[in-house]
């Protein structure tokens, strides 16, 4: 399952579907939040944007792909949209797998690729009032980088 919301989502729903599945041995999920700060700078709210039929084609997209390398039961992502406040949930990806291991690697796997391949624009508006995009982060593309070589 795949959503883009700017509705908040319950965890726990998310979880008890994904344990629902048939053979499941494994969930495993992650869940993002609105950071108070961010490369040293105090952060007071998050805006996040995207193209819609873009965003969820390039999301199908990574989940086909995680699929295709380990075996996997189920996914869910879900990634929120709009103007985030502090400790807002940000995304949800869960991964269920008759083992644990294909769900870790999945899991990590679609985080990566969602932070550096999908069509999202991140402006942060810091404690003064002022906003900026959020340009990509090095660590993020490194991390991507990992599975090149797998």
């Amino acid at each position: 399952m795949i959503k883009v919301q700017s509705e908040n989502f319950n965890q726990q729903i998310e979880y008890d579907r994904l344990r629902q599945a048939s053979h499941t041995g494994a969930v495993v999920t992650f869940t993002g939040l609105v950071r108070d700060i961010n490369q040293g700078e105090q952060i007071s709210a998050l805006t996040l944007e995207h193209y819609p039929a873009m965003t969820e084609k390039a999301l199908a997209d990574i989940v086909k792909q995680a699929q295709s390398r380990w075996s996997l039961i189920d996914t869910t992502v879900i990634h929120r949209v709009g103007e985030l406040q502090l400790l807002d949930q940000i995304v949800f990806v869960g991964v269920a797998s008759l083992h644990r291991g294909d769900a870790f690697a999945a899991c990590e796997f679609i985080m990566d690729y969602l932070k550096t391949q999908a069509p999202f624009w991140k402006k942060e508006t810091n404690s003064q009032g002022e906003s900026y995009w959020v340009d990509a982060r090095e660590s993020d593309q490194s991390a991507l980088n990992k599975w090149h070589k797998v």
